[in-house]
């Protein structure tokens, strides 16, 4: 067994022993977290073998360490951590698995990678190079670029890779040319003879990624090497998304979930037609939905609605006793608008510490700044500010890092965004919209949350494309068209995982079918509901309900909730 496998299954860097009978969980995820760390920044760079080895063993180890430990000696505290902690290891082993099988769909395009990786992998190890034999590895990483970029423009159409997985190969050869640039950074300068010997073989290879790159873009995924707008995701399909939602304990298939998308969905229509009658415009609720974009604010006024609009749902939370809100946080949340390439990926608000408000800017083509007008309209903000600041994003981070923080290896968005979402949920059962404008504001959002679980678990079963994705947004929740594929682009793009759009409206349910179990019944006041779930940190919501009901466990076998009527 190996020195990391020792150090697992023995005392962790700055733990206990693992399989005690005075066993302190929280030491141990603390001890866990701080050695994942450590031996993640064992490797050079993450998808090379070495790493995946090391991680692997270390992960194992830890699987048979932690089985060690008397569960049932544990309080209920102790044993949901466990619990936790367990799936953590099997979904990283499962990760791990995957992305082997992902590696090989991609090998035969990449000749070269395993030079690079063995480049990078001896800096790491602190073995230095030799400018001469560096130099020998260039030129030949050289050729096979070379050869690899001919094939490439020579491909036929009836042998040519998967478009998911060449995008994949297209991404995997940008990072290539990151860590190859590291590498050399290392050295160029600072070691005369590496510099003399490796400048021009460096400079070729960097050019001959490039070029592979674009060869692959434009003869392979079927785009300019220029195109910026073009969607291209990487549908993971059905048995990934169930082990996916297994890890996120989601006893739901994805077509369940798709149903119930479509139930809520058709709810929130039936409102939009309500709102719509009262403004005028009979059954037509994109009539309705066209009048509140054009209520937007003048440029340079954004800032200061979003302002009025935070301490207004602040102090309606506080007028109606909905949950604690500390001082400090309530003061320390800060502000910044989000850059026109930022806007690309992000059209409307992002939140936590601080708030990123999307608006137009001056070096916007003229449609584009009406686009975000539009999108960023009165209604429509008063809708996702308190999503993004409080009760929302900006609370949770606060609360985090001062209750349970050892819990944050956990994180998932199902408590993460769901908990934003519920809110909009309770918000509008309390009458905080103060118009129709304003319940229009918050339905479109709340389709736009199904429309995301209905589109990307689509994408992710080979069911629907991105753009489908993107006529789904326009002509079903009314987004402004770019605003529109900007979500998408985020969705596919954005370096999100395959289940983070749908946690926004199955988490707020799953809290929802919470408070249904615990305030509804009379157990826990309102306030006590909501200040107890940001009490025990981003988990996921099941392991919020084992605590709070005090739920029996057992760790070899978890009882599913169906939390949906």
């Amino acid at each position: 067994m190996s020195s990391l496998a020792l150090i697992a299954c023995g005392i962790l860097s700055y733990g206990m022993p693992l399989g005690t009978d005075s066993i302190d969980m929280r030491t141990v995820i603390e001890s866990y977290s701080r050695d994942m760390d450590s031996v993640e920044r064992l490797g050079s760079v993450p998808f090379a073998g070495r790493s995946r080895k090391l991680l692997k063993e270390f992960l194992q180890a830890q699987h048979q360490a932690a089985a060690a430990i008397d569960f049932k000696a544990l309080e209920i505290d102790g044993q949901v951590d466990w619990l936790l902690l367990d799936n953590d290891i099997r979904r990283r082993l499962r990760e791990l698995e995957l992305d082997e099988k992902r590696d090989a769909e991609m090998s035969a395009y990449l000749p070269f990678q395993e030079e690079i990786l063995e480049l990078c992998d001896q800096l790491r190890l602190l073995n230095f190079a030799s400018g001469r034999a560096s130099a020998t590895t260039l030129d030949t990483i050289r050729r096979e670029l070379a050869e690899a970029e001919r094939a490439a423009k020579a491909s036929e159409k009836a042998k040519l890779p998967a478009r998911s997985i060449a995008a994949r190969t297209l991404r995997r050869v940008e990072a290539l040319g990151g860590h190859l640039n590291t590498w050399y950074e290392f050295y160029e300068g600072y070691d005369p003879m590496f510099t003399w010997w490796c400048k021009k073989p460096y400079g070729q290879v960097k050019e001959g990624l490039k070029a592979y790159g674009n060869a692959i873009r434009e003869h392979w995924v079927g785009i300019k090497p220029d195109d910026k707008e073009t969607i291209i995701g990487d549908p993971i399909g059905r048995e990934a998304l169930l082990a996916d939602l297994e890890f996120e304990w989601i006893s739901y298939s994805p077509e369940e979930l798709v149903k119930v998308a479509e139930q809520e969905f058709a709810w929130c229509e039936a409102e939009m037609l309500k709102a719509a009658k009262e403004l005028g415009h009979g059954r037509d609720w994109k009539a309705a939905l066209e009048h509140v974009k054009k209520q937007h604010v003048e440029p340079g006024e954004q800032p200061g609605m979003i302002k009025d609009l935070a301490f207004e749902a602040i102090e309606f939370l506080e007028k109606n006793d909905l949950i604690t809100i500390p001082p400090l946080a309530r003061e320390s949340w800060r502000m910044t608008m989000l850059s026109p390439e930022q806007q690309l990926e992000s059209p409307f608000f992002l939140g936590g510490p601080t708030i990123f408000v999307s608006f137009p800017t001056d070096s916007m083509t003229h449609e584009q700044k009406l686009m975000s007008l539009r999108g960023n309209n009165r209604h429509f903000a008063r809708a996702t500010v308190h999503h993004e600041l409080i009760p929302g994003h900006h609370l949770q981070a606060f609360m985090n890092a001062r209750h349970r923080p050892y819990r944050e290896a956990f994180y998932t968005p199902f408590w993460t965004e769901g908990w934003a979402l519920y809110w909009e949920m309770v918000l509008w059962d309390k009458n905080f919209a103060r118009s129709p404008e304003d319940r229009i504001g918050m339905l479109f959002w709340r389709m736009h949350r199904c429309a995301r679980i209905i589109f990307s678990l689509n994408f992710h079963l080979g069911k629907m494309s991105p753009q489908e994705c993107i006529d789904l947004l326009v002509d079903k929740v009314g987004h402004e068209r770019e605003n529109a594929a900007a979500e998408v682009r985020r969705s596919f793009a954005g370096g999100y995982p395959p289940l983070y759009q749908i946690a926004y409206m199955i988490g707020g349910m799953q809290i929802r079918a919470l408070r249904r179990e615990l305030v509804n019944s009379g157990k826990l006041s309102e306030k006590a509901f909501h200040d107890k779930i940001l009490q025990l940190n981003a988990i996921p919501i099941e392991a919020v309900r084992m605590t709070l009901i005090r739920q029996k466990l057992s760790s070899s076998k978890r009882k599913p909730w169906r939390f949906l009527n």
